[in-house]
């Protein structure tokens, strides 16, 4: 007898904070057409979000589908979502957001789908070829997906609206997730201080002049930068 999907046994408390984590991602794609700096904050969310479950899942137990909602999860909102704000924000750049992709020049509207699509699939080669193949306790290579959407959209929070330097941080981000350099995994106590900081991010990002996007940014860059070297164990 078929038994169905079972979806109310088969899934966890940390499952349904990852299921709302999706919901964001769709929410800041949709909004990035019309709004992209909105769009950013929302991104941001959905990575508290993605720490939220992790925390949700130690506490309460994982389940066996859990890992695979997860991946599929960041895919949607650290890569088709941040795909969606490049595309918007070099649109919106360019002056032709508002009337759409037919009024774009031709040259400019191949290069923001190009560099779209470039992030988005970077971002399902690094989550599909870090299930199969990575374990849990190993570095991880090339830079997380979360860690990726976060400085892409945090540098535009602090000012970088400058559509090549953005088009070009998005490249090199692009790239750097499938990079063969080994990450760490960000301990605890320093995914709480940059949690607050990415709050603050959230509700007040033109404070003091972007200062806290400004913190956030640098944070992230060290670590992506440095971390593979000198990021201290626990």
């Amino acid at each position: 007898m078929d038994e169905g999907l079972r979806v109310r046994e088969r899934l966890g408390v940390a499952d349904v904070v990852t299921l709302c984590n999706a919901v964001l991602g769709l929410t800041a794609g949709v909004l990035a057409l019309s709004d992209p700096e909105l769009a950013t904050r929302l991104i941001l969310l959905a990575a508290i979000a993605d720490a939220i479950d992790g925390i949700v899942a130690r506490t309460f137990g994982s389940t066996q589908v859990g890992p695979l909602l997860d991946s599929v999860t960041d895919v949607v909102s650290f890569g088709a979502t941040p795909a969606l704000f490049v595309y918007a924000a070099a649109a919106d750049g360019w002056g032709w957001l508002a009337e759409g992709p037919t009024a774009a020049p031709l040259p400019e509207l191949a290069v923001a789908l190009g560099v779209g699509s470039l992030f988005v699939i970077m971002s399902i080669l690094r989550t599909a070829l870090y299930t199969e193949f990575v374990g849990e306790d190993e570095h991880r290579p090339g830079i997380q997906n979360t860690l990726a959407a976060t400085i892409l959209v945090t540098a535009y929070l602090a000012g970088l609206t400058y559509v090549p330097a953005l088009l070009v941080v998005s490249v090199v981000l692009s790239v750097a997730m499938v990079a063969p350099v080994g990450y760490p995994k960000l301990l605890a106590r320093d995914a709480s201080v940059l949690g607050v900081v990415q709050a603050g991010v959230i509700l007040v990002p033109t404070v003091y002049g972007r200062v806290l996007p400004r913190i956030l940014l640098v944070a992230a860059l060290a670590y992506m930068l440095l971390a593979p070297r000198f990021y201290w164990d626990e």
